[in-house]
């Protein structure tokens, strides 16, 4: 899946999840209406993506043969229907890109929320003292909003994310590490986009 766009892949975790929702494999026009997605041309070329990715059969003959996942697709959907999107790297120190190479870690239900969640690994150490270390993997629950005071993926100018604590007050944004060596980020709110809040986290002790 490295090489499909965001929205192939959002397209195709949409029809993978909610595959079994379909009366008989869903025709283009029913996935449009699905998805709420007003051209059918731009979701066609969508769908030829995921069938060049060998994540959709191909259409036995044409545009209404129905939309198929691959065996590749539901093996895979076998094996990660309790895991959680892993999407890469987040640095607890200085703002890094946030990785976006998707595969699936199994990650025990009691850190996850009943929210959609992912996982990220922590590189860096500016989050020590709050218990989160270099290598360690955070569940992370998607949304847009925090309260003051809890650990976020925060979004730097739609480029760089970091994990920090954060505090907001009008006019501005604090990006606060655990680690009594580094300093507070200050921001304004519109640099700044909250991608979720830490629900969970897991550390391997094998080097």
């Amino acid at each position: 899946m490295d090489s499909l766009t965001r929205r192939q892949r959002e397209i195709f975790t949409f029809l993978r999840d909610n595959y079994e929702s379909f009366a008989h494999p869903p025709t283009l026009d029913e996935l449009c209406d699905a998805l709420g997605v007003a051209s059918r041309g731009s979701l066609y070329k969508h769908i030829m993506a995921l069938i060049a990715a060998g994540l959709v059969e191909p259409f036995a003959s044409n545009k209404q043969g129905g939309i198929r996942l691959s065996a590749k697709a539901e093996r895979n959907y076998t094996a990660c229907e309790h895991s959680l999107p892993f999407v890469g790297k987040i640095a607890a120190g200085r703002p890094i890109e946030a990785l976006e190479n998707i595969n699936y870690m199994a990650v025990p239900e009691l850190l996850k929320s009943d929210k959609p969640c992912y996982v990220l690994q922590v590189q860096g150490d500016s989050m020590v003292e709050a218990g989160i270390f270099d290598g360690d993997w955070v569940i992370i629950e998607q949304c847009r909003v925090a309260r003051n005071g809890e650990i976020v993926v925060a979004l730097i100018e739609k480029a760089e994310a970091t994990l920090k604590y954060i505090e907001q007050s009008p006019g501005k944004v604090l990006l606060i590490p655990a680690n009594a060596s580094m300093t507070t980020m200050t921001y304004h709110p519109d640099q700044v986009e909250i991608q979720g809040v830490l629900v969970g986290q897991m550390r391997s002790y094998r080097h």
